[in-house]
Protein backbone atom coordinates (compact mmCIF):
# COMPACT_ATOMS: atom_id res chain seq x y z
CA UNK A 1 0.00 0.00 0.00
CA UNK A 2 2.60 2.46 -1.01
CA UNK A 3 0.38 4.38 -2.65
CA UNK A 4 -1.20 5.70 0.69
CA UNK A 5 2.13 7.89 1.73
CA UNK A 6 3.17 8.43 -2.13
CA UNK A 7 -0.51 10.55 -2.08
CA UNK A 8 -0.76 13.97 -1.06
CA UNK A 9 -4.32 13.55 0.05
CA UNK A 10 -3.82 9.73 1.58
CA UNK A 11 -0.55 10.83 3.57
CA UNK A 12 -3.00 12.94 6.01
CA UNK A 13 -5.59 10.00 6.94
CA UNK A 14 -5.12 9.36 10.42
CA UNK A 15 -4.16 6.01 11.76
CA UNK A 16 -7.17 5.18 12.83
CA UNK A 17 -8.78 5.30 9.01
CA UNK A 18 -5.52 3.48 7.70
CA UNK A 19 -6.14 0.53 9.36
CA UNK A 20 -9.16 0.02 7.70
CA UNK A 21 -6.93 -0.17 3.98
CA UNK A 22 -6.36 -2.89 2.52
CA UNK A 23 -4.47 -4.11 -0.36
CA UNK A 24 -6.38 -4.30 -3.72
CA UNK A 25 -4.32 -7.39 -5.11
CA UNK A 26 -4.99 -6.43 -8.96
CA UNK A 27 -4.00 -10.11 -10.16
CA UNK A 28 -6.51 -11.89 -8.50
CA UNK A 29 -8.95 -10.50 -10.60
CA UNK A 30 -10.07 -13.95 -12.93
CA UNK A 31 -10.55 -13.46 -16.79
CA UNK A 32 -14.97 -13.71 -15.21
CA UNK A 33 -13.91 -10.98 -13.25
CA UNK A 34 -13.62 -8.89 -16.19
CA UNK A 35 -15.99 -10.29 -18.40
CA UNK A 36 -18.43 -9.07 -15.60
CA UNK A 37 -16.75 -6.07 -15.33
CA UNK A 38 -16.86 -5.13 -18.70
CA UNK A 39 -20.59 -6.14 -19.27
CA UNK A 40 -21.97 -4.21 -16.65
CA UNK A 41 -19.89 -0.79 -17.54
CA UNK A 42 -21.50 -1.64 -21.35
CA UNK A 43 -24.82 -2.41 -20.70
CA UNK A 44 -24.91 0.43 -17.85
CA UNK A 45 -23.27 3.06 -20.16
CA UNK A 46 -25.64 2.14 -23.16
CA UNK A 47 -28.47 3.10 -20.64
CA UNK A 48 -27.07 5.67 -18.36
CA UNK A 49 -26.24 7.64 -21.53
CA UNK A 50 -29.74 8.48 -21.81
CA UNK A 51 -30.87 8.24 -18.48
CA UNK A 52 -28.08 9.64 -16.22
CA UNK A 53 -26.79 12.63 -14.95
CA UNK A 54 -24.06 14.13 -17.66
CA UNK A 55 -21.86 14.48 -14.49
CA UNK A 56 -21.72 11.23 -14.50
CA UNK A 57 -20.63 10.21 -18.20
CA UNK A 58 -18.50 13.49 -17.87
CA UNK A 59 -17.04 12.00 -14.73
CA UNK A 60 -16.25 8.30 -16.29
CA UNK A 61 -13.51 10.01 -18.30
CA UNK A 62 -12.24 12.53 -15.80
CA UNK A 63 -11.99 9.71 -13.08
CA UNK A 64 -10.29 7.31 -15.15
CA UNK A 65 -12.57 4.63 -14.85
CA UNK A 66 -12.59 2.41 -17.73
CA UNK A 67 -15.36 0.39 -19.71
CA UNK A 68 -13.65 -2.65 -20.62
CA UNK A 69 -11.24 -3.11 -17.61
CA UNK A 70 -11.16 -2.97 -13.70
CA UNK A 71 -10.03 0.01 -12.28
CA UNK A 72 -6.61 -0.36 -10.69
CA UNK A 73 -7.23 2.12 -7.67
CA UNK A 74 -3.62 3.22 -7.72
CA UNK A 75 -4.02 4.48 -11.21
CA UNK A 76 -6.93 6.00 -10.50
CA UNK A 77 -5.20 7.78 -7.42
CA UNK A 78 -3.18 9.40 -10.08
CA UNK A 79 -6.31 10.87 -12.05
CA UNK A 80 -8.52 11.82 -9.21
CA UNK A 81 -5.71 13.71 -7.42
CA UNK A 82 -6.51 16.40 -10.14
CA UNK A 83 -9.79 17.16 -9.05
CA UNK A 84 -8.61 17.21 -5.37
CA UNK A 85 -9.93 13.34 -4.10
CA UNK A 86 -7.96 9.82 -3.80
CA UNK A 87 -9.19 6.46 -3.09
CA UNK A 88 -8.84 3.11 -0.79
CA UNK A 89 -9.50 -0.43 -1.21
CA UNK A 90 -11.35 -1.65 1.93
CA UNK A 91 -12.94 -5.06 3.49
CA UNK A 92 -16.84 -4.91 2.16
CA UNK A 93 -18.22 -2.80 4.44
CA UNK A 94 -16.76 -0.22 6.92
CA UNK A 95 -18.26 1.20 10.32
CA UNK A 96 -20.62 4.02 9.51
CA UNK A 97 -18.30 6.29 11.33
CA UNK A 98 -14.96 5.84 9.63
CA UNK A 99 -17.07 5.81 6.28
CA UNK A 100 -18.07 9.43 6.72
CA UNK A 101 -14.72 10.27 8.32
CA UNK A 102 -12.93 9.14 4.66
CA UNK A 103 -15.45 11.36 3.15
CA UNK A 104 -14.12 14.49 5.22
CA UNK A 105 -10.94 13.67 3.76
CA UNK A 106 -12.11 13.86 0.32
CA UNK A 107 -11.29 10.11 0.07
CA UNK A 108 -13.57 7.44 -1.41
CA UNK A 109 -13.44 4.03 -0.37
CA UNK A 110 -13.69 1.03 -2.50
CA UNK A 111 -14.78 -2.47 -1.94
CA UNK A 112 -12.22 -4.29 -3.98
CA UNK A 113 -14.43 -7.40 -4.19
CA UNK A 114 -16.42 -7.81 -7.54
CA UNK A 115 -19.84 -9.96 -7.30
CA UNK A 116 -19.96 -12.97 -8.52
CA UNK A 117 -21.86 -13.50 -12.32
CA UNK A 118 -25.07 -14.75 -10.65
CA UNK A 119 -25.48 -11.55 -9.21
CA UNK A 120 -24.08 -9.77 -11.82
CA UNK A 121 -27.64 -7.67 -11.76
CA UNK A 122 -27.49 -6.51 -8.48
CA UNK A 123 -25.48 -7.55 -5.11
CA UNK A 124 -26.44 -5.90 -1.48
CA UNK A 125 -22.85 -6.25 -0.54
CA UNK A 126 -20.56 -3.23 -1.54
CA UNK A 127 -18.10 -4.24 -4.70
CA UNK A 128 -15.49 -2.72 -7.32
CA UNK A 129 -18.64 -2.26 -9.79
CA UNK A 130 -20.53 0.02 -7.43
CA UNK A 131 -17.97 2.03 -5.76
CA UNK A 132 -15.60 2.22 -8.51
CA UNK A 133 -18.05 2.34 -11.34
CA UNK A 134 -21.04 4.38 -9.05
CA UNK A 135 -19.28 6.63 -6.56
CA UNK A 136 -15.93 8.10 -8.48
CA UNK A 137 -17.30 9.66 -11.63
CA UNK A 138 -20.16 11.69 -10.26
CA UNK A 139 -17.32 13.25 -7.63
CA UNK A 140 -15.40 15.39 -10.98
CA UNK A 141 -19.19 17.55 -10.54
CA UNK A 142 -17.39 20.12 -7.92
CA UNK A 143 -20.98 20.96 -6.57
CA UNK A 144 -21.49 17.21 -5.79
CA UNK A 145 -17.81 16.65 -4.37
CA UNK A 146 -18.58 19.65 -2.13
CA UNK A 147 -21.55 17.79 -0.55
CA UNK A 148 -19.98 14.91 -0.29
CA UNK A 149 -16.96 15.97 2.08
CA UNK A 150 -19.58 18.04 4.05
CA UNK A 151 -21.72 14.99 4.65
CA UNK A 152 -18.98 13.22 5.76
CA UNK A 153 -17.87 16.07 8.27
CA UNK A 154 -20.93 16.09 9.66
CA UNK A 155 -21.83 12.37 9.53
CA UNK A 156 -18.59 11.56 11.48
CA UNK A 157 -19.92 13.75 14.45
CA UNK A 158 -23.54 11.99 14.23
CA UNK A 159 -24.08 10.10 17.66
CA UNK A 160 -25.11 6.39 17.42
CA UNK A 161 -26.90 4.14 19.33
CA UNK A 162 -25.83 1.25 21.11
CA UNK A 163 -27.93 -1.05 18.65
CA UNK A 164 -26.23 0.51 15.60
CA UNK A 165 -23.44 -1.21 15.41
CA UNK A 166 -25.00 -4.43 16.37
CA UNK A 167 -27.42 -4.06 13.43
CA UNK A 168 -24.45 -3.06 11.05
CA UNK A 169 -22.46 -6.35 11.62
CA UNK A 170 -25.87 -7.89 11.01
CA UNK A 171 -25.97 -5.97 7.55
CA UNK A 172 -22.13 -6.73 6.63
CA UNK A 173 -22.77 -10.92 7.41
CA UNK A 174 -25.55 -10.50 5.02
CA UNK A 175 -24.10 -9.20 2.49
CA UNK A 176 -21.00 -11.24 2.87
CA UNK A 177 -22.68 -14.47 2.95
CA UNK A 178 -24.74 -13.81 -0.15
CA UNK A 179 -21.29 -13.10 -2.43
CA UNK A 180 -19.86 -16.48 -0.76
CA UNK A 181 -20.62 -19.62 -3.36
CA UNK A 182 -22.32 -22.00 -1.36
CA UNK A 183 -24.22 -20.14 0.97
CA UNK A 184 -27.56 -21.91 1.54
CA UNK A 185 -31.02 -20.26 1.64
CA UNK A 186 -31.25 -21.30 5.15
CA UNK A 187 -28.11 -19.23 6.01
CA UNK A 188 -29.41 -16.37 4.05
CA UNK A 189 -33.19 -16.22 5.43
CA UNK A 190 -31.77 -16.57 9.49
CA UNK A 191 -29.05 -13.52 8.32
CA UNK A 192 -32.22 -11.73 7.00
CA UNK A 193 -34.26 -12.57 9.72
CA UNK A 194 -31.51 -11.13 12.17
CA UNK A 195 -31.51 -8.04 10.86
CA UNK A 196 -35.03 -8.03 11.30
CA UNK A 197 -35.42 -8.63 14.58
CA UNK A 198 -32.60 -6.23 15.82
CA UNK A 199 -34.20 -3.63 13.62
CA UNK A 200 -37.76 -4.50 15.01
CA UNK A 201 -36.02 -3.86 18.69
CA UNK A 202 -34.32 -0.63 18.51
CA UNK A 203 -35.50 2.17 19.92
CA UNK A 204 -36.03 6.24 18.40
CA UNK A 205 -33.58 6.27 15.21
CA UNK A 206 -30.29 7.72 16.76
CA UNK A 207 -28.44 10.55 14.76
CA UNK A 208 -26.27 8.57 12.72
CA UNK A 209 -29.19 6.09 11.81
CA UNK A 210 -30.91 9.45 10.39
CA UNK A 211 -28.18 10.84 8.49
CA UNK A 212 -27.60 7.12 7.38
CA UNK A 213 -30.89 7.35 5.48
CA UNK A 214 -30.62 10.42 4.09
CA UNK A 215 -27.16 8.94 2.83
CA UNK A 216 -29.40 6.12 1.19
CA UNK A 217 -31.75 8.42 -0.51
CA UNK A 218 -29.09 10.66 -2.05
CA UNK A 219 -25.56 9.20 -2.55
CA UNK A 220 -26.70 5.84 -2.98
CA UNK A 221 -30.21 5.85 -4.65
CA UNK A 222 -30.73 9.72 -5.40
CA UNK A 223 -32.55 10.76 -8.77
CA UNK A 224 -31.82 14.43 -9.77
CA UNK A 225 -34.30 16.82 -11.98
CA UNK A 226 -37.85 17.48 -12.21
CA UNK A 227 -40.29 15.06 -10.11
CA UNK A 228 -41.74 13.88 -13.36
CA UNK A 229 -38.70 13.51 -15.49
CA UNK A 230 -35.61 12.78 -13.38
CA UNK A 231 -32.32 11.85 -13.89
CA UNK A 232 -29.98 9.11 -12.24
CA UNK A 233 -27.03 10.51 -9.98
CA UNK A 234 -26.98 7.58 -7.39
CA UNK A 235 -24.02 5.54 -7.37
CA UNK A 236 -26.65 1.90 -5.84
CA UNK A 237 -29.02 2.82 -9.03
CA UNK A 238 -25.77 3.66 -11.33
CA UNK A 239 -24.13 0.22 -10.99
CA UNK A 240 -27.31 -1.92 -10.80
CA UNK A 241 -28.32 -3.66 -14.50
CA UNK A 242 -31.84 -4.16 -13.46
CA UNK A 243 -32.56 -1.01 -10.73
CA UNK A 244 -31.46 1.56 -13.31
CA UNK A 245 -34.36 0.67 -15.27
CA UNK A 246 -37.10 -0.60 -13.06
CA UNK A 247 -36.89 2.76 -10.69
CA UNK A 248 -38.62 4.89 -13.79
CA UNK A 249 -41.45 2.63 -13.34
CA UNK A 250 -44.81 4.12 -12.41
CA UNK A 251 -44.73 1.84 -9.34
CA UNK A 252 -42.27 3.59 -7.76
CA UNK A 253 -42.73 6.53 -5.94
CA UNK A 254 -40.96 9.78 -6.97
CA UNK A 255 -40.73 12.94 -4.15
CA UNK A 256 -39.38 15.91 -3.33
CA UNK A 257 -35.75 15.29 -1.66
CA UNK A 258 -36.32 17.16 1.75
CA UNK A 259 -35.12 16.52 5.38
CA UNK A 260 -38.22 14.12 5.94
CA UNK A 261 -35.92 11.24 3.79
CA UNK A 262 -33.93 10.79 7.23
CA UNK A 263 -37.26 9.29 8.68
CA UNK A 264 -37.91 6.49 5.59
CA UNK A 265 -35.31 3.44 6.51
CA UNK A 266 -34.40 1.17 3.56
CA UNK A 267 -34.11 -2.75 2.65
CA UNK A 268 -30.95 -3.19 1.02
CA UNK A 269 -31.63 -6.63 0.29
CA UNK A 270 -34.78 -5.39 -1.72
CA UNK A 271 -35.65 -2.62 -4.99
CA UNK A 272 -36.69 0.16 -3.30
CA UNK A 273 -40.62 1.11 -3.23
CA UNK A 274 -40.09 4.81 -3.37
CA UNK A 275 -37.28 7.08 -4.42
CA UNK A 276 -36.64 10.85 -3.93
CA UNK A 277 -35.44 13.60 -6.49
CA UNK A 278 -33.62 16.58 -5.74
CA UNK A 279 -33.89 19.85 -8.42
CA UNK A 280 -30.38 19.99 -8.37
CA UNK A 281 -27.49 19.64 -6.35
CA UNK A 282 -26.92 22.42 -4.29
CA UNK A 283 -30.40 21.56 -2.86
CA UNK A 284 -28.79 18.41 -1.12
CA UNK A 285 -26.09 20.72 0.88
CA UNK A 286 -29.70 23.12 2.02
CA UNK A 287 -31.33 19.63 3.08
CA UNK A 288 -27.85 18.83 4.84
CA UNK A 289 -27.54 21.94 7.04
CA UNK A 290 -30.89 21.48 7.54
CA UNK A 291 -30.61 18.29 9.01
CA UNK A 292 -27.28 19.36 10.92
CA UNK A 293 -28.90 22.32 12.67
CA UNK A 294 -31.24 19.12 14.31
CA UNK A 295 -28.10 17.38 15.67
CA UNK A 296 -26.61 17.52 19.06
CA UNK A 297 -23.23 19.02 17.60
CA UNK A 298 -25.15 21.70 16.98
CA UNK A 299 -27.82 22.25 19.78
CA UNK A 300 -26.12 20.36 22.60
CA UNK A 301 -28.49 20.49 25.41
CA UNK A 302 -29.75 17.85 27.75
CA UNK A 303 -30.80 15.92 24.58
CA UNK A 304 -27.13 15.78 23.43
CA UNK A 305 -26.06 14.68 26.95
CA UNK A 306 -28.69 11.70 26.82
CA UNK A 307 -27.85 11.01 23.26
CA UNK A 308 -24.09 9.97 24.68
CA UNK A 309 -25.34 8.50 27.22
CA UNK A 310 -27.72 6.22 25.27
CA UNK A 311 -24.48 5.41 22.98
CA UNK A 312 -22.93 3.97 25.16
CA UNK A 313 -19.60 4.69 23.19
CA UNK A 314 -16.92 7.54 23.15
CA UNK A 315 -18.16 11.21 22.62
CA UNK A 316 -17.30 14.68 23.33
CA UNK A 317 -19.49 17.70 25.05
CA UNK A 318 -18.27 21.00 24.48
CA UNK A 319 -19.46 24.15 26.89
CA UNK A 320 -19.91 27.82 26.16
CA UNK A 321 -16.49 28.09 27.26
CA UNK A 322 -14.97 26.53 24.47
CA UNK A 323 -13.84 23.88 27.15
CA UNK A 324 -14.24 20.03 25.89
CA UNK A 325 -14.76 16.94 27.76
CA UNK A 326 -14.32 13.25 26.23
CA UNK A 327 -14.87 10.36 27.84
CA UNK A 328 -18.08 7.59 27.80
CA UNK A 329 -20.89 9.86 29.46
CA UNK A 330 -22.99 7.63 32.29
CA UNK A 331 -24.93 10.12 33.28
CA UNK A 332 -26.69 13.53 34.23
CA UNK A 333 -28.67 15.87 36.44
CA UNK A 334 -31.09 17.95 34.95
CA UNK A 335 -33.12 20.68 36.64
CA UNK A 336 -36.47 19.58 35.67
CA UNK A 337 -36.91 22.29 33.13
CA UNK A 338 -34.83 19.91 30.32
CA UNK A 339 -31.47 21.83 31.29
CA UNK A 340 -28.33 19.96 32.54
CA UNK A 341 -26.67 21.07 35.81
CA UNK A 342 -24.62 17.87 36.11
CA UNK A 343 -22.96 15.52 34.08
CA UNK A 344 -20.99 12.47 34.69
CA UNK A 345 -18.32 10.24 32.63
CA UNK A 346 -16.77 6.73 34.15
CA UNK A 347 -13.40 5.36 33.12
CA UNK A 348 -10.45 6.99 30.61
CA UNK A 349 -11.98 11.04 30.16
CA UNK A 350 -9.92 14.26 28.29
CA UNK A 351 -10.65 17.66 28.45
CA UNK A 352 -9.53 19.80 25.48
CA UNK A 353 -9.86 23.10 24.21
CA UNK A 354 -10.48 23.68 20.40
CA UNK A 355 -9.68 20.11 19.63
CA UNK A 356 -6.08 20.16 21.59
CA UNK A 357 -5.58 18.54 25.15
CA UNK A 358 -5.02 20.77 27.99
CA UNK A 359 -1.73 19.87 29.48
CA UNK A 360 -2.19 17.69 32.61
CA UNK A 361 -5.68 16.66 32.20
CA UNK A 362 -5.38 13.99 29.41
CA UNK A 363 -6.54 9.62 30.40
CA UNK A 364 -3.93 9.26 32.71
CA UNK A 365 -5.15 12.01 34.96
CA UNK A 366 -8.81 11.54 34.67
CA UNK A 367 -8.60 7.83 34.02
CA UNK A 368 -11.64 7.30 36.69
CA UNK A 369 -13.75 9.19 35.03
CA UNK A 370 -15.09 13.22 35.25
CA UNK A 371 -17.95 15.16 36.74
CA UNK A 372 -18.63 18.66 36.80
CA UNK A 373 -21.97 21.04 37.29
CA UNK A 374 -23.13 23.24 34.40
CA UNK A 375 -24.93 26.46 34.30
CA UNK A 376 -24.91 29.88 36.81
CA UNK A 377 -24.09 30.45 40.36
CA UNK A 378 -27.26 31.31 42.46
CA UNK A 379 -28.47 34.43 42.55
CA UNK A 380 -25.85 35.70 40.56
CA UNK A 381 -26.60 37.37 37.22
CA UNK A 382 -23.08 37.06 36.29
CA UNK A 383 -21.45 33.88 35.11
CA UNK A 384 -18.46 32.14 36.04
CA UNK A 385 -16.51 32.50 32.36
CA UNK A 386 -18.11 35.97 32.03
CA UNK A 387 -16.56 37.26 35.15
CA UNK A 388 -13.24 39.28 34.81
CA UNK A 389 -10.63 39.08 37.34
CA UNK A 390 -11.66 41.82 40.13
CA UNK A 391 -15.93 40.49 39.56
CA UNK A 392 -13.56 36.38 40.44
CA UNK A 393 -12.04 38.39 43.21
CA UNK A 394 -15.21 39.70 44.04
CA UNK A 395 -16.73 36.82 44.62
CA UNK A 396 -14.40 34.81 46.53
CA UNK A 397 -13.14 33.09 43.68
CA UNK A 398 -9.66 32.88 43.75
CA UNK A 399 -6.30 30.86 44.43
CA UNK A 400 -5.88 29.74 48.01
CA UNK A 401 -9.87 30.42 49.21
CA UNK A 402 -12.11 28.37 50.65
CA UNK A 403 -15.38 28.70 49.42
CA UNK A 404 -18.91 27.09 48.92
CA UNK A 405 -20.28 27.87 45.23
CA UNK A 406 -23.97 27.34 45.21
CA UNK A 407 -25.21 26.68 41.42
CA UNK A 408 -28.78 27.25 39.90
CA UNK A 409 -29.02 23.47 39.63
CA UNK A 410 -29.06 23.00 43.34
CA UNK A 411 -25.20 21.33 43.05
CA UNK A 412 -22.80 22.73 45.36
CA UNK A 413 -18.93 22.71 45.13
CA UNK A 414 -17.27 22.93 48.26
CA UNK A 415 -13.54 23.18 48.84
CA UNK A 416 -10.06 25.29 48.71
CA UNK A 417 -9.33 26.27 44.94
CA UNK A 418 -6.12 25.51 43.83
CA UNK A 419 -5.63 27.05 40.68
CA UNK A 420 -7.62 27.66 37.37
CA UNK A 421 -7.29 27.82 33.29
CA UNK A 422 -8.30 30.33 30.80
CA UNK A 423 -8.98 30.22 27.21
CA UNK A 424 -7.28 32.13 24.81
CA UNK A 425 -9.62 35.28 25.06
CA UNK A 426 -8.89 35.07 28.90
CA UNK A 427 -11.93 33.33 30.22
CA UNK A 428 -11.47 31.02 33.36
CA UNK A 429 -12.73 27.35 31.83
CA UNK A 430 -11.48 25.25 34.46
CA UNK A 431 -11.09 25.67 38.48
CA UNK A 432 -8.94 22.79 40.36
CA UNK A 433 -10.14 22.45 44.26
CA UNK A 434 -8.46 20.60 47.10
CA UNK A 435 -10.42 19.13 50.08
CA UNK A 436 -13.19 19.73 48.41
CA UNK A 437 -17.12 17.89 48.30
CA UNK A 438 -19.71 17.98 45.68
CA UNK A 439 -22.97 17.54 46.04
CA UNK A 440 -26.94 17.65 44.20
CA UNK A 441 -28.97 18.80 47.21
CA UNK A 442 -28.33 15.79 49.79
CA UNK A 443 -26.70 13.32 47.22
CA UNK A 444 -22.87 12.80 47.40
CA UNK A 445 -20.77 13.34 43.89
CA UNK A 446 -17.38 14.14 44.69
CA UNK A 447 -15.72 13.81 47.98
CA UNK A 448 -12.18 15.20 49.96
CA UNK A 449 -10.31 11.49 49.57
CA UNK A 450 -10.59 11.48 45.93
CA UNK A 451 -8.04 13.87 46.26
CA UNK A 452 -7.87 16.59 43.10
CA UNK A 453 -11.45 18.13 42.11
CA UNK A 454 -11.50 19.82 38.61
CA UNK A 455 -14.15 21.83 37.74
CA UNK A 456 -15.60 22.70 34.25
CA UNK A 457 -16.43 25.96 33.95
CA UNK A 458 -19.21 26.69 31.51
CA UNK A 459 -23.12 27.66 30.91
CA UNK A 460 -24.36 25.88 29.21
CA UNK A 461 -23.63 22.45 27.07
CA UNK A 462 -23.46 24.06 23.49
CA UNK A 463 -22.18 20.73 21.32
CA UNK A 464 -22.36 17.18 21.66
CA UNK A 465 -20.76 14.62 19.22
CA UNK A 466 -19.53 11.01 18.48
CA UNK A 467 -15.67 10.46 19.45
CA UNK A 468 -13.12 12.21 21.00
CA UNK A 469 -12.30 16.24 20.43
CA UNK A 470 -8.93 14.72 20.35
CA UNK A 471 -8.01 11.17 18.92
CA UNK A 472 -4.11 11.94 20.38
CA UNK A 473 -5.59 11.96 24.15
CA UNK A 474 -6.57 8.04 23.52
CA UNK A 475 -5.52 5.11 21.94
CA UNK A 476 -8.74 4.81 19.64
CA UNK A 477 -8.27 2.23 16.64
CA UNK A 478 -12.10 2.24 15.13
CA UNK A 479 -13.26 -1.17 15.81
CA UNK A 480 -12.25 -3.23 12.25
CA UNK A 481 -15.03 -5.63 11.55
CA UNK A 482 -14.50 -9.55 12.64
CA UNK A 483 -16.01 -10.96 9.83
CA UNK A 484 -14.17 -10.89 6.90
CA UNK A 485 -15.07 -10.49 2.90
CA UNK A 486 -15.08 -14.24 1.48
CA UNK A 487 -12.12 -14.24 -0.90
CA UNK A 488 -13.50 -16.46 -4.11
CA UNK A 489 -11.76 -19.98 -4.98
CA UNK A 490 -11.74 -21.73 -8.04
CA UNK A 491 -12.65 -25.51 -7.88
CA UNK A 492 -11.34 -27.76 -10.53
CA UNK A 493 -14.71 -27.08 -12.60
CA UNK A 494 -13.90 -23.55 -12.58
CA UNK A 495 -10.97 -23.51 -13.62
CA UNK A 496 -11.69 -24.88 -17.10
CA UNK A 497 -14.44 -22.55 -17.48
CA UNK A 498 -11.72 -19.37 -16.44
CA UNK A 499 -9.54 -20.51 -18.43
CA UNK A 500 -12.16 -20.56 -21.47
CA UNK A 501 -12.98 -16.90 -20.60
CA UNK A 502 -9.19 -16.06 -20.35
CA UNK A 503 -9.33 -16.89 -24.41
CA UNK A 504 -11.75 -15.42 -25.65
CA UNK A 505 -10.39 -11.88 -23.68
CA UNK A 506 -7.10 -12.49 -25.72
CA UNK A 507 -8.84 -13.17 -28.71
CA UNK A 508 -10.73 -9.92 -28.55
CA UNK A 509 -7.72 -8.00 -27.30
CA UNK A 510 -5.62 -9.18 -30.27
CA UNK A 511 -2.92 -11.06 -28.02
CA UNK A 512 -4.14 -14.65 -29.41
CA UNK A 513 -6.19 -15.81 -31.77
CA UNK A 514 -8.63 -18.68 -31.37
CA UNK A 515 -10.58 -21.11 -32.85
CA UNK A 516 -14.17 -19.90 -31.90
CA UNK A 517 -16.32 -22.68 -32.85
CA UNK A 518 -14.11 -25.52 -31.02
CA UNK A 519 -14.85 -23.40 -27.93
CA UNK A 520 -18.74 -22.95 -28.52
CA UNK A 521 -18.81 -26.25 -28.79
CA UNK A 522 -17.10 -27.06 -25.78
CA UNK A 523 -19.03 -24.76 -23.79
CA UNK A 524 -22.51 -26.29 -25.37
CA UNK A 525 -20.82 -29.62 -23.93
CA UNK A 526 -19.20 -28.81 -20.68
CA UNK A 527 -21.28 -25.62 -19.60
CA UNK A 528 -25.38 -25.50 -21.02
CA UNK A 529 -26.28 -22.74 -18.71
CA UNK A 530 -23.37 -20.78 -19.47
CA UNK A 531 -24.20 -16.92 -20.99
CA UNK A 532 -22.23 -14.66 -20.50
CA UNK A 533 -19.40 -16.12 -22.14
CA UNK A 534 -21.67 -17.21 -24.98
CA UNK A 535 -22.48 -13.65 -25.31
CA UNK A 536 -18.61 -12.55 -25.84
CA UNK A 537 -18.07 -15.59 -28.02
CA UNK A 538 -20.93 -14.04 -30.41
CA UNK A 539 -19.78 -10.60 -30.01
CA UNK A 540 -16.44 -11.74 -31.84
CA UNK A 541 -18.03 -13.93 -34.28
CA UNK A 542 -20.09 -11.40 -36.40
CA UNK A 543 -18.00 -12.11 -39.31
CA UNK A 544 -18.48 -15.42 -39.41
CA UNK A 545 -22.37 -15.59 -40.46
CA UNK A 546 -22.94 -19.14 -40.05
CA UNK A 547 -21.34 -19.49 -36.76
CA UNK A 548 -22.54 -16.37 -35.64
CA UNK A 549 -26.35 -16.88 -36.61
CA UNK A 550 -26.28 -20.53 -34.43
CA UNK A 551 -24.79 -18.62 -31.45
CA UNK A 552 -26.86 -16.28 -31.48
CA UNK A 553 -29.98 -18.66 -31.46
CA UNK A 554 -28.38 -20.97 -28.60
CA UNK A 555 -28.10 -17.31 -26.83
CA UNK A 556 -32.14 -17.02 -27.12
CA UNK A 557 -32.61 -20.71 -26.23
CA UNK A 558 -31.03 -19.49 -22.87
CA UNK A 559 -33.75 -16.80 -22.85
CA UNK A 560 -36.73 -19.26 -21.58
CA UNK A 561 -34.61 -19.28 -18.12
CA UNK A 562 -36.21 -16.02 -16.52
CA UNK A 563 -33.20 -15.18 -14.82
CA UNK A 564 -31.46 -14.67 -17.50
CA UNK A 565 -33.86 -13.24 -20.09
CA UNK A 566 -33.35 -9.69 -19.39
CA UNK A 567 -29.57 -9.91 -19.25
CA UNK A 568 -29.18 -11.91 -22.62
CA UNK A 569 -31.57 -8.61 -24.00
CA UNK A 570 -29.15 -5.91 -22.58
CA UNK A 571 -26.25 -8.06 -24.48
CA UNK A 572 -28.05 -8.28 -27.49
CA UNK A 573 -29.33 -5.04 -27.84
CA UNK A 574 -25.37 -3.96 -27.79
CA UNK A 575 -24.35 -6.56 -30.38
CA UNK A 576 -27.32 -5.62 -32.99
CA UNK A 577 -26.09 -1.76 -32.17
Amino acid sequence: MDYLSNNKILSKLPARLKQFVVDQHYKDYTAIDQAVWRYVMRVNMHFLSKIAHKSYLEGLRKTGVSIDAIPSIEEMNVILSEIGWAAVAVDGFILPNAFMEFQAYNVLVIAADIRQLEHIAYTPAPDIIHEAAGHAPIIANPEYAEYLRRFGEIGAKAISSAKDYELYEAIRHLSIIKETKGTTDSAIAAAENEIKRISDTMDEPSEMAKIRNLHWWTVEYGLIGALDNPQIYGAGLLSSIGESISCFKDDVIKMPYSILAADQNFDITKPQPQLYVTPDFPHLSFVLEEFANTMAVRKGGLKGLEKLIASKSLGTVELSTGLQVSGVFTNVIDDGNYKPVYFQTLGETALAYRDKELIGHGVAYHKDGFGSPVGKLKNINLAIEDMSPKDLEAYGIYEGKDIELVFEGEISVKGEIITGVRNLQGKIILISFKNCTVKHKERILFQPEWGVYDMAVGKDVVSAFSGPASYESFAVKLQVPKEKTRQKSLVSGDLVLENYYKQVQMHREGIKKIKIFNIFNEIMTSYPKEWLLIFEICEISKENISLYEKIYRHLHSLMKQEPLKKLIQNGLILINE
